[in-house]
């Protein structure tokens, strides 16, 4: 890839789309706040293609590397400058609240950002560089931190799926669970009572639990084939609160308690939905570590396409062959 700024800057200007309520002023305007506290590098990266920061997302999260980094690697390349950008809005709330371990999609497609914040740590880490802990400019949908370096695209996730600051509690969901029952999520409440109490010895971590519906479970009773996945399938390891699941870009990927099981967030004509379900009941439950939201159904198993289309075609085959067998 060539190296020279103009040469960048043009790809950058004809991928980088963002239409929405931001503006080309908007983008100045940080900029120009990002110059004034020594980031200038980024600054006159974002001058550049202020124009076409318009497209992609109706908000965008920005993190800068000093003017040293700039120096260190040189003109960095389109898929590392992709990388430094959210197609979502993470306010600084929003970033501590994500445990250890979580992916965060950015702006380099297939590529994410996972915290590794230490616990007990009130200093933000990405890929293991630290993250401002105030903003450098915030307007509620466009955001922009300082990092002491960039991102290393090859950063290696950690081997520990995930890390939480632990909260010792002696019955940590005791409110949460008195209210799932009042509402018709008798079968949550008992497995956050009997398994996720007894699994954590007391202590809890930051969570986001989407609870189906009685009605929803005694559907699935002759599906429980594994029991503890159903329902681990059905919590994140960390704190998503009603707004800050709007806020989230249309196909983000999130982590679920479930190993291997991830759940996507898809929007359309004004409705959200997780794994293809709506969420009946926001924030059923919020407290500064848990959240619970009511849901009318549970999320499916993973699809398995090709077994549904081999299974398709044999049938086929054999409508086939049992005509041929009436000719004969």
């Amino acid at each position: 890839m060539a190296s020279s700024t103009l040469f960048i800057s043009l790809i950058l200007l004809s991928l980088f789309s963002l239409s929405s309520s931001l503006t080309s002023e908007t983008v100045l305007d940080a900029a120009e706040i990002l110059s004034d506290n020594g980031f200038v590098s980024m600054a006159l990266t974002l001058e550049l293609i202020a124009e076409s920061l318009l497209s992609q997302s109706n908000s965008i999260t920005i993190f800068s590397p000093p003017d040293t980094s700039f120096v260190q690697s040189g003109q960095p390349s389109l898929s590392l400058l992709r990388f430094h950008f959210l197609p979502l809005y993470l306010s600084p709330g929003s970033l501590r609240s994500f445990a250890f371990g979580t992916k965060i999609p950015t702006m380099l497609p297939s590529q994410s950002l996972t915290v590794t914040t230490p616990q007990s740590d009130s200093v933000i880490s990405l890929n293991r560089v630290k993250v401002s802990s105030s903003p450098f400019y915030d307007d509620g949908l466009l955001v922009v931190y300082g990092i002491e370096k960039f991102f290393d695209l090859k950063f290696q996730s950690p081997n520990m799926k995930f890390r939480c600051d632990l909260l010792t509690i002696r019955n940590p969901f005791g409110e949460a669970i008195e209210i799932l029952r009042s509402n018709g999520y008798s079968s949550m409440a008992l497995f956050l009572e009997s398994q996720i109490l007894g699994f954590s010895n007391g202590q809890s971590s930051m969570m986001t639990v989407f609870a189906p519906s009685d009605e929803a479970l005694e559907t699935r009773v002759d599906k429980f084939t594994d029991y503890p996945s159903l329902y681990f399938r059905q919590i994140l390891p960390c704190r998503i609160s009603w707004n800050d699941l709007v806020d989230l870009e249309n196909g983000t990927e999130l982590s679920t308690y479930s190993e291997g099981y991830t759940i996507h967030v898809t929007k359309s004509s004004g409705m959200l939905k997780i794994n293809g379900v709506a969420v009946f009941y926001p924030n059923m439950y919020l407290n500064e570590w848990l959240v619970v939201h009511g849901l009318l159904d549970v999320f499916p198993v993973a699809e398995r396409t090709s077994t549904v289309e081999s299974d398709s075609e044999m049938r086929s085959k054999n409508h086939e062959m049992s005509i041929i067998d009436h000719k004969l």
